[in-house]
């Protein structure tokens, strides 16, 4: 599943970085994580490192977004297919 952030985010600036595929953003409040681009971090690394550097811990699964390791392989692969296409 993708991970999502909570309300108890305090714009601290750390994750945004940390994510190899981009999923993080400013959203109108917080920051967001794009359901579409987060693979938590499946193809590049063991754990999520957004959940590594959250000092709020406030990056949990999203409930919403339920999918396999192996549907997130996939999806870290389509990502990158489309990094070499751009």
């Amino acid at each position: 599943m993708a991970l999502m952030i909570t309300d108890e985010c305090i714009n601290c600036d750390v994750c945004e970085p940390e994510c190899p595929n981009d999923a993080i953003s400013m959203g109108v409040e917080i920051y967001q994580i794009d359901p579409d681009k987060c693979t938590e971090c499946v193809g590049h690394f063991n754990e999520p490192q957004c959940q590594q550097v959250c000092p709020v811990e406030c990056i949990p699964l999203n409930p919403d977004r339920v999918e396999s390791k192996d549907a997130l392989m996939q999806k870290y692969l389509a990502l990158q297919a489309a990094k070499k296409d751009a």
